[in-house]
């Protein structure tokens, strides 16, 4: 048998979607999703009770007792998760859902229909506690009554990063998923999105009008997502447009930075203690520009040391995504990776 560091290296090669494909019954892949938003309370920031809400996606017929918990990257909201355009191309919560798995998209906090405190307030430990408190109620059967046996945090971009954070800190969870990350985050495109592409979200005509946040809380400047986010040539421009319509959301900028310098730059990661699955795409420019995102060989050599022994680091590389690797015309062949994946390492 096959080491699981072996298993690392060669298995998302091509053989993932094949593989995929095979050990998920006929039956699972054609089962119609139930979906619901559900809101679970968080004591994340002292003195002030908060809420998180999400979206939770079942099969229609069955009951799973492992659930993924969903974070968006910054700017988005769960929506990035359950895009309302061709869902069957880019919805990753109705996909998992029709293949016979359970997923939890969370809008973090300052975010869409979760608690938007004072940006100032906000920090990576906050955002990490708030999760392990979403973790404890998954566990618990607070969030649908099914106590979850297994929680595997799957996070894009920050929420990697805040994925990182939570799983090295309280080591609550089966397993990781890091989409949108490495630890050598191209500083020259990272600082020229974040100069010239994010504006106060007091701004925005999308967003002053609902309240709910401050000058510290910053998105990307109208029509600027497909620049910063997608890959020429796996961008559909009215994917794009569905995302700037509906998964665009604020970050407060106090947070941002502390995110990301705890969850993709420190070795913070090295705590892990349970199996990591890192997907990026090729030509993911802000985190693949100096790290060589070209082969899944090449990107593991790179962010191995990051992890200890106990993650058995797995890695896939989505050709020609940019950012956004959910959002990619080929988005489902990193869903048929990370199922892969999961079968192998979780169950």
């Amino acid at each position: 048998m096959r080491s699981p560091r072996t298993f690392a290296t060669s298995l998302f090669t091509g053989c993932a979607v094949v593989s995929a494909l095979l050990v998920l019954p006929t039956s699972a892949a054609a089962t119609a999703p139930r979906c619901s938003t559900v809101t679970v309370p968080v004591t994340a920031v002292p003195l002030l009770p908060l809420t998180v809400l999400g979206q939770l996606c079942l099969p229609g017929d069955s009951r799973p007792s492992t659930v993924q918990l969903l974070l968006h990257g910054a700017t988005y909201n769960r929506s990035y998760w359950d895009l309302p355009y061709r869902p069957e191309r880019y919805s990753y919560q109705r996909d998992m859902a029709a293949h016979g798995l359970a997923t939890f998209a969370v809008d973090e906090l300052g975010v869409g229909g979760s608690s938007r405190p004072l940006s100032v307030l906000l920090t990576g430990a906050a955002q990490a506690e708030a999760v392990h408190q979403v973790v404890d109620h998954l566990r618990a059967g607070h969030v649908d009554g099914t106590p979850y046996a297994k929680v595997v945090l799957v996070g894009h971009s920050a929420g990697s990063a805040i994925s990182v954070v939570e799983a090295a800190t309280y080591h609550d969870v089966d397993g990781v998923v890091l989409t949108g990350a490495t630890h050598l985050p191209n500083v020259p495109v990272v600082l020229g999105d974040v100069g010239l592409g994010l504006q106060p979200v007091t701004l925005d005509p999308q967003f002053a009008p609902r309240g709910g946040g401050d000058p510290g809380y910053v998105t990307t400047r109208p029509d600027t997502r497909g620049h910063m986010y997608y890959g020429l040539t796996t961008l559909d421009p009215l994917a794009v447009r569905a995302d700037e319509v509906h998964a665009k959301d604020q970050v407060s900028a106090t947070s941002l930075m502390d995110i990301i310098t705890l969850g993709l730059v420190s070795p913070l990661s090295r705590g892990i203690d349970v199996p990591v699955l890192l997907a990026d795409g090729t030509d993911d420019t802000g985190f693949c520009g100096l790290r060589d995102c070209s082969t899944a060989a090449a990107l593991r050599a790179g962010e191995a040391p990051y992890f200890s022994p106990a993650a058995a680091l797995s890695v896939y590389v989505l050709p020609g995504s940019g950012h956004s690797v959910a959002l990619a015309m080929n988005a489902p062949d990193y869903r048929d990776a990370t199922r892969a994946w999961l079968d192998q390492y979780i169950g």
